[in-house]
């Protein structure tokens, strides 16, 4: 088991609490074990690699990692948790970016990858309902060839469970909502070890409260997301894809918002700056002019995409744009977006030894533009190097600040310009996150844009659902 462990040294800044740990009892473990057998392990190096995502903090692993195969299996870890007050981290893909599966208060890590099956297409009503670990990718190539699609595109191959926990966005949510429009119903693990469905396959219910609402984006802090019932949309006629490089991101920006605001309704706008640009270019081997960039995506009949993409030639032409180019074919497409999707490791190789500290906001449309060029002008007074992507059709951008993680200046540095962005973000009446969540890295946020009585009132939820404060605990509140 784990030595206690002390948070109390914290050189980020963020206050986090010397947390107790709780050790887990040897009647847990045994019994665990005889239920669970070889899927209940104690190995460090499967403990380390459930406890660290791509978050700045180093945490101690949590005490045990168990593998559940069906929804029974998960309510009985939790109940055996629940009596022996034991935390448990529901764990999917790992791929989370703001501290969500860390085991602050050692325990558990229930990893859902294997409860991977596909339950039921209705290709008729435009639904399907999956396990909590299958991957969107996975899900994909399981409904294309019935002509349908999950729009939904964090970037990562994330699992539905932890995309459903953290009310996951991504490069298609200009057009088609996140993840919270686009779950239609959960089957959830109580933490007292009850299974309880919320919603339908219904598109709409004016039944009871909404649960299933209250659960996409809790990060796992009321029960674990077993089932979920998604979504699916037709595959598009036709589908193209654009680039086309500005002097300025405020130019690539203001073009962003000239195409929203004519209502064009385009599937994808994705900022990349020149830094993230460079570093696609080195890591994918490709050409791409680096200056600020924006990346679209067209999707409708052959005519409407035809209209679509003329309307933002044109508005991109009055704001600088040049060098359009298209990518019509799949292959082509796929290229880019590969590319788009590997920005954050390709930036993390451009500092050889570095770390990431990242932070998202969401802004309205028409404060997009203010808040990225204020954000840029502060990092770059800094010195530290940075990158910026961004879903900028929904007024989501992304700042990654590289820092050698051996110089707590470059750390506390990087600290003070995200505090500053996401208080500039609340300020012009956005969010503190856009899609990364809370979890550990923005705590403080929270309370900053929802003010004291919205968090209390989460609080008591948390509270009523949870007494034990079981399920992920140190997560959201601190």
């Amino acid at each position: 088991m784990n030595a206690p462990r002390d948070f109390s040294a914290d050189p980020l800044g963020h206050g986090l609490p010397d947390y107790a740990p709780r050790p887990m009892p040897v009647a847990m473990l045994e019994a665990l074990q005889a239920r669970l057998g070889n899927r209940c392990s104690t190995a460090l190096a499967l403990r380390e690699q459930h406890g660290r995502d791509e978050s700045p903090f180093d945490v101690p692993p949590p005490e045990a990692v168990v593998f559940a195969e069906n929804n029974e299996e998960v309510a009985a870890v939790l109940t055996l948790a629940n009596e022996h007050r034991v935390p448990v981290i529901p764990y999917g893909a790992g791929t989370s970016l703001e501290g969500h599966l860390l085991a602050v208060q050692g325990g558990v890590s229930l990893d859902v990858s294997r409860m991977n099956r596909i339950l039921r297409v209705n290709a008729e009503d435009l639904t399907v309902t999956v396990q909590a670990g299958v991957t969107r990718n996975q899900l994909n190539a399981e409904v294309r060839h019935q002509g349908l699609f999950f729009p939904i595109d964090p970037g990562a191959d994330a699992s539905i469970g932890g995309m459903s926990a953290t009310r996951a966005s991504g490069t298609n949510a200009v057009r088609y909502g996140t993840m919270k429009e686009n779950v239609l119903g959960l089957t959830v693990a109580t933490p007292d070890g009850r299974l309880i469905r919320t919603g339908s396959r219904a598109r709409k219910s004016s039944a009871g409260y909404d649960l299933t609402r209250l659960y996409v984006g809790s990060e796992g802090t009321l029960g674990v997301i077993c089932e979920v019932t998604l979504r699916l949309y037709p595959l598009p006629e036709a589908v193209s894809a654009a680039i086309c490089s500005f002097e300025t991101i405020d130019a690539a920006v203001r073009t962003t918002i000239a195409i929203i605001q004519m209502g064009v309704p385009i599937a994808r706008c994705e900022l990349l700056d020149a830094h993230a640009v460079r570093a696609v270019n080195r890591h994918d081997k490709l050409t791409l002019r680096e200056a600020p960039m924006l990346l679209m995506e067209f999707h409708g009949s052959d005519a409407g995409v035809a209209e679509q993409a003329a309307v933002v030639q044109e508005i991109a032409a009055d704001h600088g744009g040049t060098g359009f180019e298209w990518a019509t074919t799949p292959e082509d497409r796929t290229r880019l977006w590969t590319a788009r999707h590997h920005a954050y490791l390709s930036a993390l190789q451009m500092k050889p030894g570095c770390r990431a500290v990242t932070t998202d906001t969401c802004v309205p449309i028409s404060r997009l533009a203010e808040s990225i060029n204020a954000s840029v002008e502060e990092v770059e007074a800094s010195g530290l190097p940075y990158f910026i992507v961004g879903h900028v059709g929904d007024g989501n951008f992304h700042m990654g600040y590289l820092i050698d993680p051996a110089v707590p200046d470059e750390r506390s540095t990087a600290e003070q310009l995200s505090a500053r962005m996401v208080a500039r973000a609340i300020a012009l009446e956005g969010t503190c996150t856009g899609e990364h969540g809370i979890g550990l890295h923005k705590q403080r946020f929270l309370l900053q844009e929802a003010g004291e009585g919205a968090v209390d009132q989460m609080r008591a939820l948390k509270a009523a659902l949870d007494p034990r404060n079981i399920m992920n605990p140190g997560k959201i509140f601190g």
